[in-house]
């Protein structure tokens, strides 16, 4: 009898990408940096003795996933860009709980970025 484990957490850290964020002129001319951060939370029970990749929730697929969906469209809204990837986070049934922000880098003149925090529990 095994005592339950909290879940595991992957973290994505600082994913650096380009991409037609904005409603300004320049921003839909310009593609502009996001940073994006994403905890995905989940049990990990088989992973946690085993050497087989498919005993754990690949986080190679899900970035992969990620960076094609933010290169590959535009989005007015932050909101709705951090929505994306937070459905893309949660998409694998282990998922427990899942964490997206991301940074609009330069957004205000005077601060480093703005960003967006969305998080999602099932």
């Amino acid at each position: 009898m095994s005592m339950s484990q909290p879940d595991a957490v992957i973290r994505i850290k600082n994913l650096r990408l380009r991409t037609f964020i904005g409603i300004k002129e320049e921003e839909i001319a310009n593609r502009q940096d996001v940073v994006i951060n994403v905890a995905i939370h989940y049990p990990a029970e088989k992973a946690r003795s085993s050497e087989d990749i498919n005993d754990a929730l690949n986080y190679r697929t899900i970035t992969k996933t990620i960076i094609q969906h933010i290169e590959n469209n535009r989005f007015s809204l932050l909101e709705k860009l951090t929505q994306d990837v937070l459905n893309i986070a949660c998409e694998h049934r282990w998922v427990t709980y899942a964490e997206v922000e991301i940074d609009k880098l330069h957004a205000l003149r005077y601060a480093d970025s703005v960003s967006m925090t969305m998080s999602w529990r099932r």
